[in-house]
């Protein structure tokens, strides 16, 4: 496993960066507050490549290792500082997209995944229910055959991008009887009949992604919609949450850079009792736990990049990485708004606003205990 950057990533991350920084619109704290998602932003990174970092060239995409594009999603998060729309960003790239090109036919291919990496089209993931979230296969949406394809009905709840998105990675059971082996994932347009998004949701942070729920009502898609094969929506979930897991934070990891960057220049420049507060031990041992904690997150995000590269198991590693990085996010959120005291606690400050957006990480793409049941489990306990 390296440990240092090769000139193409140093490239991309500077690249990428200064076009997080300069092109993507800030104004953050009035759109945080009215939980507005910005279309042009979405376009920007389009137009940017970042949605194709990873994606085949046939289709649009770079091709570039994972390595190389968590670099760029990192430094994407260390220059905009909008958690919501970067997530977003990373759920595309991750759940919706890697599916569809692992395991979609050409045809899916084909139809939309130019489209997504373009960004003509926005994609959600399509599994939490009201009575199926961190038992993820206990879900009760249905896909009924008929002719020439399957009537879904159901509906999702918590879903990122789910007010505004085009297409849907949807997970359905085929035949409750058959628990995991009969779940099956499709590719669903929203534009079809009966399919109804609900409008945005508030939540405490993460505003600027968009986020609510789907239903379908008898709504039909045809057979060449399945991705892989009927039964195999338990395996191909496992695979997209392996991904996210391990890379779903790489934005956040940019984030908490950041954050530690503004922090350590706050407690020099501030003065109380005739010095920088930063002079003061119980200040720096806080700032010292926040390096501390980046970089242990950091290397599980890249040490779970190396292993897809490489094709090894990334299972235990993914696990460890997302209870890591979401926690040291919030901890170290909470440290810099300490070291600020009464300024922190402000709006306009934004540390406040990472905190908010950091405690999700605890709850989506499976909850700090979930990951740890996960850990428990791989390690034979």
């Amino acid at each position: 496993m390296e440990f240092g950057w090769n000139t193409l990533q140093e490239e991309i991350w500077d690249e990428t960066y200064r076009f997080a920084r300069d092109e993507l619109v800030q104004n953050l704290v009035e759109r945080d507050k009215q939980g507005i998602f910005l279309e042009e932003n979405w376009q920007a990174v389009a137009k940017q490549g970042i949605f194709g970092l990873h994606m085949p060239e046939a289709y649009g995409g770079s091709g570039y290792d994972m390595v190389t594009t968590v670099r760029a999603l990192e430094a994407l998060g260390y220059g905009h500082p909008d958690n919501g729309f970067t997530l977003a960003v990373g759920g595309q790239m991750l759940s919706i997209q890697e599916p569809i090109a692992k395991f979609g036919s050409d045809y899916l291919k084909d139809k939309y995944l130019a489209k997504l990496i373009d960004g003509t089209y926005k994609g959600a993931h399509g599994v939490t229910e009201e009575e199926a979230g961190s038992d993820a296969f206990s879900m009760t949406t249905t896909a009924t055959k008929v002719d020439d394809g399957y009537r879904i009905n159901g509906r999702k709840m918590f879903i990122g991008m789910g007010p505004v998105a085009d297409v849907v990675v949807l997970y359905a059971t085929i035949n409750p009887d058959l628990g995991r082996w009969g779940i099956t994932a499709f590719l669903v347009e929203t534009s079809s009949d009966g399919v109804v998004q609900d409008k945005h949701q508030s939540k405490m942070g993460l505003r600027t992604g968009p986020f609510g729920e789907i239903e379908f009502r008898d709504v039909f898609v045809p057979s060449t919609n399945v991705i892989g094969r009927e039964g195999a929506g338990a395996s191909i979930f496992n695979d997209s949450m392996s991904d996210e897991r391990s890379f779903i934070f790489a934005a956040h990891v940019g984030s908490m850079a950041r954050q530690l960057d503004e922090t350590i220049a706050y407690a020099n420049e501030r003065k109380q009792g005739g010095q920088s507060i930063g002079k003061y031990q119980a200040v720096s041992h806080r700032i010292a736990n926040m390096r501390m904690q980046l970089e242990t997150a950091r290397h599980y995000l890249y040490k779970c990049a190396w292993l897809v590269d490489q094709k090894k198991s990334v299972a235990l590693t993914s696990a460890m990485a997302k209870v890591t990085i979401s926690e040291a996010f919030v901890e170290n959120s909470m440290d810099a708004i300490r070291v600020r005291g009464g300024w922190g606690y402000l709006t306009e400050m934004g540390v406040e606003r990472d905190l908010r957006d950091a405690v999700g990480g605890v709850l989506y793409a499976g909850t700090s205990d979930i990951q740890r049941n996960l850990i428990a489990g791989l390690l034979g306990l």
